[in-house]
């Protein structure tokens, strides 16, 4: 029976049940900035102990589960969303305004039903555990799963980075942790009818009470006090990054490991021969992938970097000109919005110029004008901290730099960032640019494109989606791509002269289910041993 009309339940140790607060909150039809009826409540303390403590018994038989039971359950769930599909994207439409079709419907339901399926997949296979022999010295070691985990879902991506489905909770359950999801505010509802399709599926193939868990919303104190928790193990957070240090400055007072997905401007780097080459062609590219989704995508071209020349003017107007055009697209939030226009301000102040007027815009939506901004690169050098702002939003900044050595420059005073672009000409004519900028954009990156927008970001195994600081708080993990996201959960254990019967089935020397391990030379282990 769906809980849908039960507002004031939270998803706790297997069962929905009344919440101990009684304050709640309402979601907002971003159309017409009306509340929306439902109301969900805000979790006191005693809510996260009862989860915790939940979480802390799953933990224990999860341990001691077949892997198969627990791929068994993310392919289940699977299975059961795509049954609701079109009530799940309906709800997610009205908290988001985000378009039923192609967005919700086409694109990210099926991502987030396939990253269940690959998680499930790798979950079997095994090789994300890296287990390792060292016949020599009887050494063996491998990732097991690190216990409770907490996922706090961003409000961009109501299924695919879903706290409760998206790609943090299919990476940590593959890895055999159970997971308390604390919703986005901007789409309860979408996310309490996942969490009812989780618990279902989790009921079909027994898993203990607790491995899937949902609180909506906590007071910020409370979030804090949840990922420090000794009971918890890790947690992975998608959002701001004002919200996220705070919770990153917690969870490492208390040595806690948190992996966060925070800001980036993604700066895109146009070459003279390409945009001389086709310039037409690049400025719609351009326009079309930051004004999609209303530029709310964390790898939306926030910084395009141009050299001085009429081929470059001509670009710019075309892209102004692309922007006035374009429909102005519907913001998440208030928050949003508000965020949005703070940070236009912001960058205007700094002396940046916006080169794409357009008329007021009044209606009870939220919504800003499509925004191009424009500074030299001498500007830029002058301020870099605020000309990097992250204008979260239909908005992006332009930097005309006067030379390739200035290029160089402004890079090199960029921050940590998820993505970097260089456009550069088919003939070669820019390859002694390329060669002295890509070095340093390199550097600042955790993926780098040739020739096409960063917007899109593949679930595939080869995918990193992370980077510096602040892009995330760690570069070395990935919150996209399956298994290298499920290493963020796993914790490295070793065996040492540990009888074989005693041994988990992955280090066993002659293993039945096929599990995948790497073995370590015995001539190096034994000439190379140290005792400490």
């Amino acid at each position: 029976m769906s809980t849908t009309a039960q507002t004031n339940r939270v998803l706790i140790d297997g069962q929905w049940t009344e919440s101990a607060t009684q304050v709640s909150f309402r979601a907002t039809n971003p159309q017409t900035g009306a509340p929306l009826d439902a109301t969900y409540p805000v979790s006191s303390w005693s809510d996260c102990q009862q989860a915790l403590d939940a979480a802390t018994r799953a933990f224990q038989v999860l341990q001691r589960l077949p892997v198969e039971t627990i791929a068994g359950f993310l392919d289940a769930y699977a299975d059961r969303i795509e049954t609701r599909a079109a009530e799940i994207v309906e709800l997610a439409h009205l908290e988001t305004a985000l378009p039923i079709s192609p967005r919700l419907k086409d694109v990210e339901l099926p991502r987030t039903t396939g990253q269940l399926r690959q998680a499930a997949a790798a979950a079997r296979e095994g090789s994300w555990r890296m287990a390792t022999i060292d016949t020599g010295a009887n050494i063996r070691s491998y990732l097991a799963s690190i216990g409770p985990v907490a996922v706090f879902g961003p409000n961009n991506f109501p299924l695919a980075f879903n706290s409760i489905a998206g790609g943090d909770f299919a990476a940590a359950v593959a890895a055999g942790n159970p997971v308390i999801a604390k919703a986005n505010s901007s789409h309860p509802g979408t996310t309490q009818l996942l969490a009812e399709e989780a618990q279902l599926a989790a009921d079909q193939y027994e898993l203990p009470p607790g491995t899937v868990q949902l609180l909506y919303r906590l007071p910020h104190e409370d979030g804090q006090r949840l990922v420090a928790d000794r009971r918890l193990a890790a947690t992975g957070y998608t959002g701001s990054r004002r919200a996220g240090l705070r919770l990153k400055a917690a969870a490492d007072a208390a040595g806690k490991p948190i992996f966060l997905e925070l800001s980036s401007i993604n700066p895109v780097v146009m070459l003279p021969g390409a945009v001389g080459e086709r310039r037409a062609e690049i400025a719609a590219e351009f326009a079309t992938s930051c004004l999609m989704g209303t530029g709310q995508f964390c790898t939306s071209p926030g910084l395009v970097i141009l050299l001085a020349g009429d081929e470059s003017e001509r670009w710019i107007r075309d892209v102004a000109n692309h922007f006035r055009e374009a429909p102005v697209g519907t913001l998440l939030s208030s928050g949003v919005q508000s965020a949005l226009k703070a940070a236009i301000d912001r960058l205007e102040k700094a002396g940046a110029r916006c080169v794409s007027e357009t008329s007021a815009i009044a209606e009870d939506r939220f919504c800003c004008a499509n925004t191009l901004l424009q500074v030299s690169g001498e500007q830029f050098l002058a301020q870099p901290e605020v000309m990097q702002t992250e204008a979260f939003g239909n908005a992006s900044l332009l930097v005309v730099a006067k030379d390739v050595a200035e290029v160089v420059e402004l890079l090199s005073n960029l921050e940590g960032n998820l993505t970097g672009t260089i456009y550069s000409a088919t003939g070669g004519q820019d390859d002694a640019a390329y060669d002295k900028i890509e070095p340093v954009l390199r550097n600042r990156v955790g993926r780098l494109l040739n020739d096409k927008m960063p917007t899109g970001v593949a679930v595939s195994p080869a995918m990193n989606h992370g980077g510096p600081y602040p892009a995330t708080g760690n570069a070395y993990f990935s919150a996209v791509g399956i298994p290298a996201a499920m290493l963020r959960f796993g914790i490295l254990q070793c065996y040492d002269n540990v009888r074989p019967e005693r041994l988990p089935s992955w280090l066993q020397d002659k293993n039945p289910t096929g599990h995948t391990w790497r073995y370590v030379d015995q001539a190096w282990s034994q000439g190379n041993v140290a005792t400490y």
